[in-house]
């Protein structure tokens, strides 16, 4: 299982600095929903997370453990833009990770090995309602279909944290609907810790177990200029979601479900 520990954090770019003193504790299989106004230092927070961006102070633990530097297989994420290779099909796309693993040298697995992964992608391809699409290409499927073969391609290397950065903001309202279903069956199902950037509080609240919002404290010109922001609000939604207990989803259906004082959490439960 796989925890997240974030030790007062801050991220400067020369004189300005976009996140200051950030601490939090991620438990293992949380899904957390990283919310606040643009440009507030949320997708800075989540390429922290992937090794794309270093703390310039404080540290990131995972699993107790210094965060390795760069990205690796143990983090897998998916973007607002979909984050496809257009020159592979359905298949090529979902098998590109795992062979690339096994065959560093040459991109590319033979026999034996390259069956197992065959089948292993196509398994994964059907999991996320692709099937009978694996020979097609990225620019011949919808923004939803594109945005499931996404998550195929991140999932298929068994990450210990999926990071989602805006993932379904482009998508129309149904199809959105449709991949939050999807979403919800995977956290249940995989046994990861999941973190969302979501501009959407809807969104958030209907998929997320925690909602931690970012904000700006400092409001005068001159400190704008300078500090960043930290975290305001650490939400623990009620009642609590647990990974693999469809039944805490049902209150999905409930009349004003989409009232975030319903999910609110009792006295003592918010940080």
């Amino acid at each position: 299982m796989t925890a997240l520990t974030v030790e007062r954090v801050w991220k400067e770019y020369g004189d300005q600095i976009v996140l200051e003193n950030i601490s939090l504790e991620v438990a293992p299989r949380a899904f957390v929903a990283l919310v606040g106004p643009s440009g507030c230092g949320k997708t800075t927070f989540l390429r922290m997370l992937l090794g794309q961006e270093q703390p310039t102070r404080g540290r990131i633990l995972l699993d107790g453990a210094p965060l390795p530097p760069e990205p690796g297989p143990d983090r897998g994420v998916v973007y607002q833009r979909y984050s496809v290779f257009p020159h592979l099909t359905v298949l090529g796309n979902v098998m590109f990770g795992p062979e690339l693993r096994a065959s560093r040298r040459l991109g590319r697995t033979f026999g034996a090995t390259r069956r197992r992964i065959e089948e292993q992608a196509r398994t994964m391809i059907g999991e996320v309602g692709l099937e009978g699409a694996e020979t097609k290409y990225p620019a011949q499927l919808s923004g939803g279909m594109q945005q499931r073969l996404a998550l195929a391609q991140a999932l298929m290397m068994q990450p210990r944290v999926l990071l989602l950065d805006e993932p379904f903001g482009a998508l129309d309202p149904g199809i959105r609907a449709d991949i939050h279903v999807l979403m919800k069956r995977l956290w249940n199902e995989v046994p990861m810790t999941v973190v969302m950037v979501t501009h959407d509080l809807r969104e958030a609240f209907s998929l997320a177990t925690r909602i931690i919002a970012f904000e700006r404290t400092r409001t005068r010109t001159e400190e704008l200029e300078r500090y960043g922001a930290t975290i305001t609000k650490d939400i623990v939604l009620w009642p609590p979601r647990v990974a693999g207990q469809r039944t805490m989803f049902e209150i999905d259906t409930l009349p004003g479900r989409d009232d975030p004082a319903l999910f609110a959490a009792p006295s003592g439960t918010t940080r």
